[in-house]
């Protein structure tokens, strides 16, 4: 490590006008209500050859093809079947994966200069990096920091197994609670790097001093792969990057058209504000999680439209599933609408009982049962509801009785809040929630944003075209009131499922507006077919299809271009002073067992960069860790300060910080946290809130030990 000095004065920028950003909020952790408000964070805004006859064998099953099929030619030969290079040389090929590399490597750019300008991350502090992920995003990077800082690796892996920080007094193990593995295989690497680096003898990283001015002192901020935080970052956005060369294979595949890769890149990142948070949110979940999504999405389009399946493709997708699955506990969610969609596309005849039952063998138990349906002589529509109802009982009903029966409340909240969607239920958790304006229905600027970008009519126009074929294919069944099993199936099941999958995404995206970063990239791989000879050859027999696309990505650019410049635009520096002055005062005035309660952003931030036991934290998934924040949260209603003291007494918490904001701020009206409370207990309401008088005079119950512009931490008296 080199320590040099310069004298470089972070001035911040001016506010530009910042373009719209998807939440910073995890998806499936805790609402962060208004948590921007709770300090100043930043200055400014900142995807053979088959054997010899005869030889013997087990038999393989209808459809899919043996293992003994060479695997490596297989995949060279479906890479260039999945490109509809299928004939045309290795040289289309490669030109193409060179494509798919560029487009990776822009997007690796794109999002790395989006997040250094936002918060000029390569100057700030340790201490400022770490303040800098906020909310569950520091809790995280907490677990890849004890792992990186542990004696050895597998010393590191224990201590996460084992933790006692994270909710004092219990034992815990984070590894699976949270889905670490990331955090586990980005902390080995690290590790691994650093030591290799040592051997050699090459520098990982320069160290400087930074002057920050205004009466500050100064920093060492140190720069480069060895830095921990550095690293982190850097290998999330070269897999994100990465995600962008599946997108471009993914969009070549699906219209059989490099053109139709290119507007799908295009469109991404005419999007970009609306496709991804990456840029903003590095740590969270989705940023793992999402490109293996890519993947698996673009290997079951592939196995769709195969004629034969390979279990070199079986294979892919099972990795594929574990990777997306692994990271992200919200990713089972998401599978379920895939397994709506591909059980559809089975009920109304484009893909056969093989292929589905190879991509869930859950529904087996259904498939079985369509033979004894068509032997009762049911006609072609009766048997499609017969096979909706019974898909609706195996998923949702089953669901609900399974987690009655055996008491499972982690998901609770999460049929709650669809709940409050459609009737007036509210509770506690749910208020949190909906009060968030990241799980609002979507925004009605957002179809705007969508219209003036050309996505949404193209998207529209491909839809248009994939229901025509549909309507058709379904007339010409239905008018003939088959009652067989027919002997082959309609052509480009694909289609139609991308087709039911944009239909999912969108009734998703609509209800929580976070969720359109599903529904804007998928958008994004339908617009691709404007460049697809199966819906549109009428009209390139006529125009050329080179003309049409050009045409459409010009009129697109236009609002695309002014998208990508005002992202550019945005240049920033992180600062939070009084979240520094806390952090400080923690680590140098408190005892280190000392045990620390508060706002969920706040706690993750305590125990990132002061490793002082909290009580709740911003993982909003666990019930137990929600009746918790629900009793830490008692500060912001209007209970008796002596009620509420002894209910933390019995969390054994020592101190309390307090942030006035969050006892007067609201998104909109019945969001602020007396008004939730409200709800909650009604029998209190109109009282006087207790953080109200607390702010005022902290005695007898509490004790004010610190107290800046933003921040009062209470000493919890005990008796």
């Amino acid at each position: 490590m080199v320590l040099q000095a310069r004298n470089k004065h972070r001035e911040a920028a001016p506010k530009p006008p910042q373009p719209p950003r998807a939440s910073q909020s995890p998806l499936r952790g805790a609402p962060d209500v208004g948590a921007g408000e709770s300090g100043p964070e930043r200055a400014s805004p900142s995807p053979g050859r088959k054997g010899a006859a005869g030889r013997k064998g087990p038999r393989a099953e209808p459809g899919v093809s043996p293992a003994g099929v060479g695997l490596g030619g297989r995949l060279v030969a479906g890479l260039r079947g999945a490109l509809g290079l299928r004939r045309a040389g290795r040289g289309r090929t490669w030109t193409t994966l060179l494509l798919a590399a560029f487009a990776a490597v822009l997007h690796w750019s794109h999002i790395t200069h989006l997040f250094e300008n936002d918060r000029h991350f390569s100057h700030l502090s340790t201490l400022e990096r770490e303040m800098a992920f906020r909310t569950e995003m520091g809790l995280y990077y907490s677990y890849f920091k004890t792992i990186v800082e542990a004696p050895s690796f597998l010393n590191g892996v224990w201590m996460i197994m084992n933790d006692k920080l994270t909710e004092y007094p219990l034992v815990i193990n984070t590894l699976k609670r949270f889905n670490l593995y990331p955090e586990v295989i980005l902390a080995s690497w690290y590790r691994i790097y650093t030591k290799i680096m040592d051997m050699i003898g090459i520098q990982t990283k320069i160290c400087w001093t930074v002057t920050r001015g205004e009466g500050l002192s100064p920093i060492e901020s140190c720069e480069g792969l060895g830095d921990p935080a550095c690293f982190y970052v850097a290998v999330i956005f070269i897999l994100n990057g990465l995600m962008m060369a599946l997108f471009f294979i993914y969009g070549t595949y699906l219209s059989g058209s490099r053109l139709g890769g290119l507007v799908t890149v295009l469109c991404f990142f005419f999007n970009h504000g609306e496709c991804t948070r990456v840029m903003w949110t590095p740590p969270l979940r989705e940023s793992f999680s999402y490109p293996f999504l890519v993947l698996q999405m673009l290997l079951v389009t592939h196995i769709l439209r195969a004629t034969k399946l390979y279990r070199g493709s079986l294979i892919a997708l099972c990795i594929s599933n574990i990777f997306f699955m692994l990271p992200w506990q919200f990713a089972q969610f998401v599978l379920l609408t895939q397994i709506a969609s591909l059980f559809a596309v089975y009920v109304v005849g484009y893909i056969d009982i093989y292929k589905l039952r190879k991509i869930i063998y859950i529904h087996m138990g259904m498939l079985a049962l369509k033979p004894h349906f068509v032997k009762i002589n049911v006609s072609e529509l009766s048997l499609w509801i017969i096979q909706g109802c019974l898909w609706l009982f195996g998923t949702i009903i089953l669901k609900y009785l399974t987690s009655r029966i055996f008491g499972i409340a982690d998901d609770a909240h999460i049929g709650n809040l669809l709940t409050s969607k459609f009737f007036s239920y509210k509770d506690f958790d749910t208020l949190l929630y909906t009060c968030a304006a990241e799980f609002d229905f979507m925004e009605k600027e957002t179809p705007l944003r969508y219209t003036k970008t050309l996505l949404l009519p193209a998207v529209l126009v491909v839809f248009i075209a994939v229901v025509r074929k549909i309507i058709s294919d379904m007339w010409s069944i239905l008018a003939k009131q088959q009652t067989h099993i027919r002997k082959h199936q309609f052509d480009h099941g694909e289609l139609v499922y991308h087709a039911l999958q944009l239909l999912a995404y969108t009734a998703l995206g609509i209800l929580i507006m976070r969720l359109k970063l599903f529904l804007t990239p998928h958008m994004c791989v339908m617009a691709s077919l404007i460049c697809s000879r199966q819906l549109f050859g009428w009209l390139f027999c006529k125009v050329h299809p080179g003309a049409v696309v050009f045409a459409v990505l010009a009129a697109m650019s236009i609002q695309g271009s002014a998208n990508l410049q005002t992202q550019w635009n945005i240049v920033g520096e992180f600062s939070n002073l009084p979240q520094e002055e806390l952090i400080e005062w923690i680590k140098y005035s408190t005892k280190p067992d000392a045990v620390f309660a508060g706002a969920m952003p706040t706690m993750a931030s305590v125990k990132l960069s002061a490793l002082r036991p909290v009580v709740n934290h911003p993982h909003y998934e666990d019930a137990g860790l929600r009746a918790r924040t629900k009793i830490v949260y008692s500060m912001y209603s209007r209970k008796a300060a002596e009620e509420v003291k002894q209910e933390l007494v019995k969390l054994k918490v020592n101190y309390y910080i307090l942030e006035e904001s969050w006892c007067i701020r609201r998104s909109k009206p019945g969001c602020s946290m007396p008004e939730i409370w409200d709800v909650e207990d009604p029998a209190n309401a109109g009282k006087t809130p207790l953080c109200n008088l607390l702010v005022k005079e902290s005695k007898p119950h509490f004790t004010t030990v610190f107290q800046n512009s933003v921040y009062k931490v209470l000493e919890v008296i005990k008796e």
